[in-house]
Formats: structure tokens, C-alpha cells, sequence
């Protein structure tokens, strides 16, 4: 029924019932015993209730009542990383709860593709966080003034999240990079030009170059064993050997599947509409074709790989 679909909607974006009645109330102002006897559905959401929660919160309404619109609906939910708020972190936990869930099944799956570090490997340096974060914040908000590396703050919680997220994703039975050829010399060069502008100094680069130093070696780990070497999980890496225009990936389970174009460094669209998801897959997997495998391959090349990575990261 497209009412229990509507509501399991509602939950997934708010797990603690408590959260969603609150934010429900806000959004429709209406009393908190009126919210209960909806989500018991002791009577149901007025349409005009439903229209209001589907624009606020991005919920397509076309998927959930199976109407074939001839449209696939993307959504994008903005985030503060720097600082989330309370709704915004409850947003980032549901994420990492779902991924601790994938250990039970295990025909689970993640893929990315990408130009620029994926947050999966990115999480678990802080520097290297933090420069992405600072790249963020330069492109793509509205300060009128500069901020330099060294005011990027993070707050506790963020980097609380940040390290669950890190070892949440290592949970995912079965996950694949497909990296573009130039990644890191890209990185390199991005770096080189904040410290040309000053907003980078001598001692934060050489930070950042540590990070992208021990990321080189964790991931030569992953490449020799083919998996995560925390939890055994398979991990395939290959080198795209054509341009990668963006960083874009799927997740699939028996529990739920979506796939996401990551836009503006730190932000995703996404959708969980079937054909797209299917599509996805499809042209993510044929991208294999354009690509080198460097995990679990001969150890010559394994090693002639992350040596011409290290020796781009030495330039800085």
C-alpha cells in the first residue's frame, strides 16, 4: 500500500520516532498526539499534510505510489559539514546504522567511480578531510571573505561522525574504485595552487602530504589483499584509463538500493528509482572495460602503480 510505503519514508529519514514526531509537528503545526495517531494510522496524512511533507523533505511521491511518470526524480539533501545541526547529524547516523546492517547481508555492494578521493577512503584522514572540507567552502559558499586552511574548523561531533562513517563503510561486504588515471596528480596540483595563494602554509601542506602518504600505503594494503585488512571485506581498486568527468556510485542490498551523482564536492543527488539504479550498475561496470585492475594483480604492477603515486604526492 502506498500509505506504508509513505510512511517506512518517513522513518528511514527519521529512525528515532521521537525526531520524526518533532519535526512533523514543526512542519505541519499540528499537536504532537495528532502526529502519533497519523503515524499509528489511526487516521492518515490530509493530501494537502502529504504534498507538504513530499516538497519539504524531497520525497517523490511518483515512486512511492508507482505511478510511471515517464520522469526519474533525483534528490539532493544539503548538508553543513562543517557544523551539522541535530536534524543533520540524525541524517548522517541513519547513514552509518544502515551501513553497520550490511554485514548481515552479504550479497551487499557499493561501487564508486571518481575523480577526486571518495569520502569512503577520505574519512579516515583528517587533514585530507579537512583540505576537501576548506576546497568546499572556497567554491561553493557565499563568504565574502576568504577563509584560509587554518580557520576550517571541524567540530567534535562532525569528526565523531567522520570516524563512525570510516568504519561503518568497512562493513560493506563487497566494494569496488574505479579511479581516474589523474586523481592524485590533480589533487597535487590543487593543493600546490592554495599554498601559491597563501591560504595554505609550508607546515599545513606538509601535513596533508603525510595524510596522502599513509592513504598510498593503506591502499597498496587493500590492492595486495583485496579487501579491507579491518574486516576482511573484498575491496576490488582499478585505474580508469579515460577521463572520469565526476565521482558517481550505487549501493546495493537486499534492504534498499540507491545511486548517487556526487555534485559540488560535498554534496549528492540521488534516487532510488529502480531503472536508474539498474542503469547505473550497468554503465559502472562496463566502465571496467576502460580500466586496470591493481588489486589482487601481479605484484610488479601493483608496485609500479602506487610507486608513480607516491612519487607525484613527493612533488608537493
Amino acid at each position: 500500500m502506498w500509505y506504508d510505503c509513505f510512511l517506512e519514508n518517513l522513518s528511514a529519514r527519521y529512525p528515532k520516532k521521537g525526531q520524526l514526531a518533532e519535526e512533523l509537528m514543526d512542519l505541519l503545526c499540528i499537536e504532537r498526539e495528532a502526529v502519533y495517531r497519523r503515524l499509528r494510522k489511526d487516521v492518515v496524512f490530509h493530501a494537502f499534510e502529504v504534498a507538504k511533507i513530499a516538497s519539504a523533505w524531497n520525497i517523490s511521491l511518483d515512486e512511492i505510489i508507482d505511478i510511471d511518470s515517464g520522469k526519474i526524480t533525483f534528490q539532493m539533501q544539503q548538508l553543513d559539514y562543517l557544523d551539522p545541526q541535530d536534524k543533520e547529524k540524525y541524517l548522517i547516523q541513519a547513514v552509518i546504522d544502515g551501513l553497520l546492517r550490511t554485514k548481515d547481508f552479504p550479497d551487499t555492494e557499493f561501487m564508486e567511480v571518481c575523480n577526486r578521493l571518495p569520502r569512503p577512503l577520505l574519512a579516515g584522514y583528517s587533514y585530507l578531510n579537512q583540505f576537501y572540507l576548506f576546497r568546499w567552502v572556497y567554491q561553493y559558499t557565499d563568504n565574502e571573505e576568504v577563509i584560509p586552511f587554518s580557520q576550517i574548523i571541524i567540530s567534535d561531533g562532525k569528526k565523531e561522525l567522520t570516524r563512525d562513517y570510516y568504519r561503518a563503510i568497512k562493513q560493506v561486504p563487497n566494494t569496488n574504485f574505479v579511479f581516474d588515471h589523474k586523481l592524485f596528480d590533480n589533487l597535487v596540483r590543487d593543493i600546490q595552487y592554495f599554498q601559491s595563494i597563501r591560504l595554505i602554509t609550508d607546515e599545513e601542506k606538509d601535513l596533508i602530504k603525510k595524510d596522502l602518504c599513509a592513504l598510498l600505503d593503506y591502499l597498496s594494503e587493500v590492492a595486495s589483499k583485496g579487501c579491507y585488512p579491518e574486516t576482511k571485506n573484498k575491496v576490488n581498486l582499478y585505474v580508469s584509463q579515460i577521463g572520469v568527468d565526476t565521482n558517481y556510485s550505487y549501493f546495493y542490498s537486499n534492504e534498499s538500493s540507491l545511486c548517487f551523482v556526487h555534485a559540488f564536492d560535498k554534496y549528492e543527488i540521488y534516487t532510488q528509482n529502480s531503472q536508474m539504479i539498474n542503469s547505473f550498475i550497468s554503465w559502472m561496470k562496463l566502465k571496467r572495460r576502460t580500466s586496470v585492475q591493481i588489486s589482487e594483480v601481479d605484484e610488479k604492477s601493483r608496485i609500479d602503480f602506487f610507486e608513480q603515486q607516491q612519487q607525484i604526492v613527493e612533488t608537493l
